[in-house]
């Protein structure tokens, strides 16, 4: 079974890279990665959370035709977040499946590459390929697009001042609107617009 580096000098939180020369051969490399104690401290830091209790990246590598692989993949990881409004630990569960093809750059292949478009497959799924693949790296991007941008606790309330503030005139959140001031403006002004 090859080996997966666990150095890379673009990636220091949660480096898994395989040579896809050792493993060139095969009909498909099954791999299975998490990261240790201290990688998951880093990916939290990475990440702006609170911890990293929990991450699995589990799936395979599958050649393609023309000199391609195709990636398929599981993420599942729980992730503390500090809620936007209270800063209160906010979790997260993560479970999705991931998918990645590459291909050559257009410029050392042969023939034109055209890869039948599923609608479960986008062009965003399209990476250029080198000798390597860092796995890790793979899973930590995966992460990041997964998690909340502003994770929320469900009974989270900014109180009366923080609404005032943003320029709404009701005391509940849930009236507040970011164009009120501008609605008040064009009433007073008569529709005049």
């Amino acid at each position: 079974m090859p080996e997966l580096a666990t150095k890379a000098p673009d990636n220091p939180e949660f480096a898994r890279v395989i040579d896809l020369a050792a493993i060139r051969d095969r009909d498909e490399f099954a791999f299975d990665i998490r990261p240790d104690p201290a990688e998951a401290r880093a990916l939290a830091r990475l990440m702006g959370a609170i911890s990293l209790r929990r991450m699995r990246f589990a799936g395979r590598l599958t050649p393609v035709a023309p000199k391609g692989w195709r990636l398929e993949a599981r993420l599942g990881a729980t992730v503390i977040q500090p809620c936007v409004v209270t800063l209160e630990p906010v979790t997260t569960r993560i479970d999705q499946d991931v998918t990645r093809r590459y291909f050559p750059a257009a410029g050392e292949r042969p023939i034109e590459v055209t890869v039948d478009a599923r609608e479960d497959e986008k062009d965003d799924e399209v990476e250029p390929l080198g000798p390597r693949i860092d796995l890790g790296l793979v899973a930590t991007e995966a992460l990041a697009l997964a998690l909340p941008a502003y994770p929320r606790r469900a009974d989270a309330v900014l109180p009366p001042e923080a609404v005032a503030a943003l320029g709404a005139c009701a005391a509940d959140e849930a009236e507040a609107k970011p164009f009120a001031a501008l609605a008040a403006l064009k009433d007073k002004l008569g529709n005049s617009s």
